[in-house]
């Protein structure tokens, strides 16, 4: 007998990028359902609002029937037990991240011990992306069209013209 998995998948997603949507793909195919949690993160004065940025990766992942998109204001561990999800996933895309995200991983540990830290590393052709490069490229009028999904797209242009 096998148990059923909610796994939330947690970040600013400012914006969501193609590493991102590769990440959820792959988490929708391993898990039950997958929610998408994205924090408010009012302290990074984010690009996206958190009701523009919800809205986006609504859009974005709609084409994944277990997939479901939430904002959180709360401490992640809180969220994912409202959420009865017993795994968090995060993504690695290189070595610098890991020892960032083992200390997140153990305090969330430490938090809650019923809440385990899964990691999935993007495909190898998205590896190198992340929102602040691809807000920085954005704003300076860059083509970030292979990095990102149409939706967000669209909406970088229309927030820098």
């Amino acid at each position: 007998m096998t148990s059923h998995t909610r796994v939330v998948y947690p970040g600013t997603f400012d914006p969501m990028t193609n590493g991102h949507l590769d990440l959820v793909e792959r988490a929708s195919n391993l898990f039950d359902e997958v929610v998408v949690a994205i924090a408010a993160s009012e302290k990074k004065k984010p690009l996206f609002d958190l009701q523009q940025r919800i809205e986006l990766a609504q859009e974005v992942v709609a084409h994944l029937p277990n997939v479901e998109v939430k904002g959180f204001r709360k401490l992640l561990v809180h969220f994912c037990q409202e959420e009865k999800a017993n795994v968090l996933l995060r993504g690695l895309r290189a070595v610098s991240d890991f020892e960032y995200e083992f200390q997140l991983a153990n305090m969330n540990r430490a938090l809650d011990p019923g809440i385990e830290t899964a990691f999935l590393t993007p495909s190898e052709h998205l590896s190198f992306i992340s929102s602040s490069l691809v807000r920085e490229i954005s704003g300076l009028n860059g083509d970030v069209s292979p990095f990102v999904p149409a939706p967000v797209l669209a909406a970088l242009k229309a927030k820098h013209g």
